[in-house]
């Protein structure tokens, strides 16, 4: 056994050490104080225009007024949200990136890519909750589907003809329409597009059969689009007419989408701390609560950081078992 190398520390390098140790503290503890001293950045993993960006520009804007400082929007879109994932967790944890974290980044995407470049958890720390959505069947408004179960028996009369479009593959729109997919028993082909944008574009102009959804609310109401059935257990309050699937005829189907910031890991408590107590007060705003609800979106009531991270925790097991539903599988 090799003799243990005992090393010496005098009284005089001891005080020094500890005194450097509760300089970086104090340091450490003012600059969260002080937070925030310049702009911060928030990391949006889809595209401008579509749901995800509404509600991040929505909340920004809110945040922006509690802490004195812009939060300015970073679309990087791109492999169903992991490019901006992967981004915000080789940031500075500083608290000066944080990123719109979604049920795709920190739910879908570990159980759908058999290689992803960040880790949901470990790699991050979490700040809280905005709000919760769940899809809307939509048709165009000259479509001949009135209903869903109009849409199912065309799909069944016509195997592999009818589509749907998404943000992309492994997106929120291709994961629930898979679901349905395997729920209804149809052959329905899978629409890429980059981003939600496009893809309600080609919707509208009737050059795909169907989408499910978030944030379409505003699109129904002004007739560009027909929506059929929400993937909810009760009505939404902004399309009370439109029912459940549970109530069209096609049994649990739920789509928990939700949308929530994040930051990287180790950024210092103090920081975490101030940036959940803006968003909190950015969700008490009326104006914030309104522009959810008419989205199709259910507003969080205030979370603790604790309380947040634990949803997610309990929310990745039930996103892992939708896609080994849908049998979507990527690289």
């Amino acid at each position: 056994m090799r003799p243990r190398t005992l090393i010496k520390i005098d009284r005089r390098q001891a005080l020094l050490l500890t005194a450097s140790l509760l300089i970086s503290r104090g340091d450490a503890l003012a600059q969260a104080a002080a937070f925030p001293m310049r702009p911060i950045t928030m990391i949006v993993g889809w595209p401008a225009g579509g749901p995800a960006d509404n509600v991040a520009r929505a909340i920004a804007v809110q945040m922006s007024s509690v802490l004195g400082q812009q939060i300015v929007i970073d679309n990087r879109p791109g492999a169903g949200g992991n490019i901006g994932s992967e981004l915000t967790a080789r940031a500075k944890a500083d608290g000066y990136t944080i990123m719109l974290a979604t049920v795709a980044s920190h739910g879908w995407n570990p159980a759908l890519y058999s290689m992803l470049g960040y880790k949901p958890i470990e790699d991050f720390a979490p700040v809280g909750l905005i709000n919760t959505s769940p899809g809307t069947l939509l048709v165009s408004a000259s479509s001949p589907y009135r209903t869903v179960r109009d849409l199912i028996d065309a799909a069944k009369q016509h195997p592999g003809k009818l589509n749907y479009g998404s943000g992309g593959v492994g997106s929120s729109q291709h994961m629930a329409a898979a679901t349905f997919k395997n729920l209804a028993g149809i052959d329905v082909a899978h629409i890429p597009f980059k981003g939600t944008a496009p893809a309600m574009t080609e919707l509208m102009a009737g050059r795909v059969d169907m989408i499910i959804t978030t944030g379409a609310t505003p699109f129904v109401r002004s007739g560009k689009l027909r929506a059929l059935a929400v993937a909810a257990r009760q009505r939404l309050p902004s399309l009370p007419d439109v029912p459940t699937f549970e109530q069209a005829g096609v049994k649990n189907f739920y789509t928990d989408n939700w949308y929530g910031l994040v930051a990287p890991a180790n950024t210092p408590r103090p920081v975490l701390e101030s940036l959940n107590a803006a968003l909190a007060k950015a969700l008490a705003n009326t104006d914030v609560q309104r522009q959810f609800v008419e989205q199709g979106a259910f507003p969080s009531k205030p979370m603790s950081i604790n309380e947040f991270w634990g949803f997610v925790k309990k929310q990745m097991p039930e996103a892992a078992e939708l896609v080994r539903a849908s049998g979507a599988k990527l690289e």
